[in-house]
């Protein structure tokens, strides 16, 4: 089937201030680009501080205004540190793309706790982290916008991947939280679930279930589009969420996956 071509610029956020995290790859990497083709100035925060000062770097060379933060979501001390320097470089902040993610696939029994920590602590505690301390700021500033990244598997199960379907579903219940307490505040809180996406994480998984990366794709491709799905394409969605197209929308899981779903 033949994808869209995603690259026409509307501006929609000109003017916004945004902050991504796990910018330096992926589903980040393609907002990142997507944000500042649409006029935001955006912070890139990634543990990988190669891959991400070189998207920086191809940003800048567009004379977009961007920061790169190299940090560690699980830290609250960096993601503080992340918040303070978007508002210090850029002037504040509007949009936080809660967007780092990890994934190990086993089940319950083979998963070590070890690993279990630290697919929560990266998945979920992150969120609340960069939440708490960019939603102060937000609501001084009269609002904002905040999407975290879920996953289909956190409306629904999936086979040996015990603990990322645990974060995820957490991830879904969370926003939702969030978008009670913080809507008085206008800031509305909505996350996305993607399908299967063409990422480095997808390609991960293929190995650690022992399978070909042709074959498990092929695998993956297994729903009504006959394909999975590209950064740009989960990136269009996350523009929709921060932008004012938006602006009544909150608390909600918008489900990106080809029609994976829609018969389970």
């Amino acid at each position: 089937m033949t994808k869209p071509d995603h690259k026409s610029d509307t501006g929609v956020l000109q003017g916004k201030r945004a902050l991504i995290t796990g910018a330096a790859s992926g589903i980040g990497r393609a907002t990142a680009r997507l944000f500042t083709r649409e006029g935001a100035r955006v912070g890139l925060m990634d543990i990988d501080r190669a891959q991400g000062e070189k998207l920086a770097r191809e940003l800048a060379a567009k004379e977009k205004e961007t920061l790169f933060i190299h940090g560690d979501v699980s830290r609250s001390e960096d993601c503080l540190d992340a918040v303070e320097r978007v508002v210090d470089t850029l002037g504040g902040l509007d949009i936080l793309f809660n967007n780092t993610g990890v994934i190990r696939r086993a089940s319950v029994v083979e998963t070590t706790e070890r690993e279990w920590d630290w697919i929560m602590n990266v998945n979920v505690k992150s969120v609340y982290l960069m939440s708490r301390s960019a939603i102060p700021l937000m609501a001084a500033a009269g609002g904002g916008v905040i999407v975290n990244t879920a996953s289909g598997w956190g409306l629904t199960g999936g086979k040996m991947a015990a603990a990322y379907c645990a974060s995820k579903g957490a991830v879904v219940q969370l926003t939702r939280a969030m978008a009670l307490d913080h809507g008085p505040d206008n800031i509305r809180v909505n996350c996305i679930c993607p399908g299967d996406t063409k990422t480095p994480m997808l390609q991960q998984e293929a190995r650690e279930l022992g399978e070909s990366s042709n074959r498990f794709l092929e695998a993956a491709a297994d729903r009504p589009l006959g394909r999975v799905g590209t950064p740009e394409e989960i990136a269009q969605a996350v523009l929709y969420l921060v932008s004012d197209s938006s602006s009544f929308v909150t608390g909600t899981t918008l489900v990106v996956d080809g029609g994976g779903l829609a018969g389970g």
